[in-house]
Order: C-alpha cells, then structure tokens, then sequence
C-alpha cells in the first residue's frame, strides 16, 4: 500500500506559520538594536580611542592641584554643545574641532566657580593658542550683565566670553552623566572626546595644572 501524504490540521499550519513570522521578527528586532546599536558604539569607540589612550598616559600626572580629575576609561563623544559668544553669535563645541579644549561651565551664584576663574584665566594666557583653548561657559540665566561685571571686576582678560542662559548645557552634560555640580570641567582631545573630567574647582594654573594640560595637548 502506498503512503499517503496527509496535510497538516488547518488550526497547526497556521500556528506554524505565525510561529516562523514572529521568529523573524524577533530576530530582526535584535539584529536592529544590537547590531546597529553596536556598530554605532564601534564607530563612536574608534573615533575616541585616542583620548582614552591620552587618557592612560597622563594618569600619573593626576595629584596635587589637579588630583580630582577622573580620567576617562571608554570612549565618550562629548555632545555638541549650544551657547553663544560676546556677540551673540551661535557656537558650539564643533567650532573647536583640532584643538584640545578646557570646558567649563560657571556661573556668578557658584561660589567655587568664582573662585576658580582666576586660575582658568591663568591658564588659558599660558597655554592658549592655535591647540588649545579654555572655553568657559557662563550659565547665569537672569541679569545677563552680571557676569561681564564679575570678570571685569576680578580682572579676567585672556578667556573669552561664552554664554548659555537657557543653561541647557549643563543639562546636556547631565543627561549624559558628566556634570554632578558646579563648577564642571570636561577636557576634551582634538575631535571633541572626553579626556577627563572634574566636578568641583582645581587650581589650573598652578604647576600641576599646567603639566597635566600640557601633556594633554601633546599627545
């Protein structure tokens, strides 16, 4: 007697049928969060393995003056933060895109930042120049001659005057887990990647300041 194909049970065919699709579904939504996902972080990794890499180097001149910066371990792109100059002109973080940067962010209601300015002042007329920049953003979000009248009664000359009054930057650095209080201070590598980063005052100018810095700038 010849074997007979016999169909499946209509109810069994379908459940076999909605079985594969949602197997392929599942597997396309895990191939999209972790395969995107992990070539975007591949691509973030490869951009800013150099300031980790700065990062290892100049550990050993993390003490004294400057021993409260945590250096970074993994690749961070610091968001391309918003402000604005002295003119009012739009600027952001990519404007500084080759040169080493000290960003921080003050503001005049800040105690530890006022007493901090001086030396990242300092600081900038000793290292500033074509490969690196302190940029400092003041946050004050009220009277906006406030903090031209601090600087200039403190005598602050060399760093120039940058502004966010919506104070979204230091949101921005929140959000993305590198601004715990005020002052804040990220130093980035050329193409805008964490090197370190401080919550709290340092005395910038003083040697150790100037050394770790320095070493930063000349990879």
């Amino acid at each position: 007697m010849t074997d007979q194909f016999v169909p499946p049970h209509p109810k069994i065919g379908r459940l076999r049928l909605l079985s594969g699709v949602a197997a392929v579904v599942i597997l396309a939504v895990l191939a999209g969060v972790y395969g995107i996902d992990h070539l975007q972080r591949n691509q973030g990794d490869a951009a800013c393995a150099g300031a980790v890499n700065i990062a290892a180097r100049i550990k050993p001149l993390v003490h004294g003056e400057v021993a409260a910066l945590s250096i970074a371990h993994t690749p961070f792109r610091v968001p391309d933060l918003a402000f604005k100059d002295a003119q009012g002109r739009d600027k952001t973080l990519a404007d500084w895109r080759g040169r080493t940067v000290l960003l921080n962010l003050w503001a005049t209601w800040c105690v530890p930042c006022r007493a901090e300015m001086p030396a990242l002042d300092a600081l900038e007329a000793k290292l500033g120049g074509q490969n690196f920049e302190v940029v400092a953003v003041n946050i004050d979000t009220r009277d906006p001659q406030k903090p031209l009248a601090f600087l200039k009664e403190v005598g602050i000359s060399h760093l120039a005057y940058y502004t966010d009054r919506s104070a979204h930057v230091f949101e921005d650095l929140k959000t993305a887990g590198k601004a715990f209080g005020m002052p804040t201070t990220v130093l980035l590598d050329r193409v805008g990647c964490e090197i370190g980063n401080i919550a709290g005052p340092a005395e910038w100018a003083s040697d150790d300041g100037v050394k770790l810095v320095s070493a930063a700038i000349n990879p």
